[in-house]
């Protein structure tokens, strides 16, 4: 029977009695729920992590049957997970779940009315009837009340509890009202510690940046801890046994081996890490959708990227996409407030665009970049857009892209050079007119070629310098060096005397040097050179 992939189910009981694959995370779930503390995750959008709180529901809720292994109605085998093999006792909790996720939570107005259907209806459960409408005396009741009643203490599990803040910000009123509920609502949960069972917050930003849960401060968050880095997500090792088969099964579809298939995987969905020990996590939204389409393609950018993220880096200083690869960073910028607007990274980190690539220990450094090739090219298109979508219409854009995927199967160069000069004469320029200098049109183009998914590298280092952009396409490779208010005979002559191009002599293809002058006065290309080496 074909395998049945959750795309979009965040449900654990929805996945397991309709026969979806799940991934095993009752080990890490049977360590938490044993050592009992207070928890809150950070992960980025589609990386599971309502799946992980509906999880965390259905065992304090003692549903033992849906982790031992049964046939479904379908008549769909469902093998026994971890924690039914555990000790673990299954006795009923009373679980008070507060879900944030929806996106269309935009009005201080929505998330009191959410807020209070959501207490409304577990009063309703237990028959409570409340004598005020204030939100944390009626918590307080709450966990008193279900103590009581049914001799367990309580488990709250609180999914996306900053959502609603971060579609807000910019909106000073509105986060300081949002943060005032959260405040009020979840504020006593320290101080009924001992109606408290377990707690577990999700969300992108870590809470100690929103100020929500200050009066919580006995909260562990394990977002970069590495005992837990693979709570969310699925490792190598999770895609090599419990996936093998789908893997195969992609490899036939798309007429690879099962080597070059993995290979093709890896370099789409791998590479995110969540701690300074740098455990390889694919992204489970995009291989879920991979398996069940039978196409590597692009899935978690189109659905993750938020437009309040991109509305937020608007007001920041201007992205340059080459800059953020090996960008490094201390790790106390992780918790600047994300409402100051002066630095996008710990943002671009905490939403999944950036990733942890390196640590150096005696400086508490951390280096970052893009995780892979589906985030970069993404984020590259989201940039492009975001600069270039108001002035050049769809056909324009369509004519730019052609001309791009024509260089690649002719290898003939003028062409697109002409295309990109036709770009930069349409785009209307952001930044001011003291970015505009030689990085800020290496920056563009790197960016629309990444756009573009090209395989290219920038700033590669060499013995004697760094070249500007080197393009490998399929017929040849292309060593870019732009000049500003120069010639591209400079240009050209700098690629030669610096020995860019000599790394690429053995690769097969043909190597051509690529000198670009760009002109302050025209703000556009104003003369190139080609020499093949």
């Amino acid at each position: 029977m074909k395998r049945k992939y959750p795309v979009g189910i965040q449900s654990f009981e929805k996945i397991r009695k309709d026969g979806y694959l799940y991934v095993d995370k009752t080990p890490l779930i049977y360590k938490m729920i044993t050592e009992g503390c207070p928890y809150f995750l950070s992960r980025p959008r589609r990386f599971g992590k309502s799946l992980l709180i509906s999880t965390l529901q259905a065992v304090f809720e003692g549903r033992r049957e849906l982790f031992e292994a049964f046939t479904t109605e379908y008549g769909i085998e469902q093998p026994q997970l971890f924690i039914a093999t555990t000790d673990w006792k299954w006795d009923r909790y009373p679980v008070l779940r507060f879900d944030f996720s929806a996106g269309d939570l935009s009005t201080i107005e929505q998330l009191d009315m959410l807020i209070d259907a959501t207490l409304a209806g577990y009063e309703q459960e237990y028959g409570i009837t409340p004598s005020t409408k204030e939100a944390n005396i009626r918590m307080i009741n709450l966990l008193r009340t279900l103590h009581e009643q049914t001799g367990h203490r309580v488990v709250v599990l609180v999914d996306e509890y900053d959502n609603f803040i971060l579609h807000a910000l910019g909106d000073e009123a509105k986060v300081a009202l949002a943060r005032q509920r959260f405040q009020n609502v979840f504020g006593p949960l320290k101080a009924e510690d001992d109606h408290l069972q377990f707690a577990f917050i999700t969300g992108i930003s870590k809470f100690s940046q929103m100020g929500i849960f200050s009066k919580l401060n006995n909260l562990r968050n394990i977002s970069m801890q590495y005992e837990y880095e693979a709570l969310c997500g699925i490792t190598e090792e999770e895609l090599a046994t419990q996936l093998h088969s789908d893997i195969e099964q992609l490899s036939q579809a798309n007429g690879l081996t099962y080597g070059e298939q993995l290979q093709e995987l890896k370099q789409m969905y791998d590479g995110y890490h969540f701690s300074k020990w740098q455990t390889d996590i694919y992204n489970p939204f995009s291989l879920m959708n991979a398996m069940q389409s039978k196409d590597v393609s692009h899935y978690w950018f189109d659905r993750g990227t938020s437009a309040a993220l991109i509305n937020m880096l608007a007001k920041m200083p201007p992205i340059e996409v080459p800059d953020l690869e090996g960008i490094r960073l201390p790790d106390t910028a992780f918790d600047m407030p994300f409402e100051n607007f002066d630095d996008p990274l710990p943002i671009l980190y905490q939403s999944g665009y950036l990733t942890i690539k390196g640590y150096t220990k005696n400086r508490n450094l951390f280096t970052l970049g893009f995780p892979n090739q589906e985030v970069r090219r993404g984020f590259a298109e989201c940039l492009f857009r975001h600069v270039a979508g108001k002035k050049l219409n769809s056909r324009q854009t369509s004519a730019l892209l052609n001309a791009y995927y024509d260089f690649g199967d002719t290898d003939e160069l003028p062409p697109f050079i002409e295309a990109i000069k036709t770009f930069y004469a349409g785009v209307p320029y952001q930044w001011e007119r003291d970015n505009r200098n030689e990085h800020y049109y290496h920056a563009m183009l790197y960016t629309l070629l990444t756009a573009f998914g090209a395989d290219l590298r920038a700033e590669e280092a060499t013995a004697k310098g760094r070249s500007d952009i080197t393009l490998l396409m399929p017929r040849g490779i292309y060593v870019m060096e732009l000049k500003y208010d120069d010639t591209a005979q400079a240009a050209l002559a700098q690629i030669a005397a610096k020995g860019y191009a000599e790394k690429y002599r053995q690769d097969g293809r043909p190597v051509v040097m690529v000198g670009i002058s760009f002109s302050s006065k025209e703000h556009n290309i104003d003369d190139w050179l080609a020499q093949r080496l």
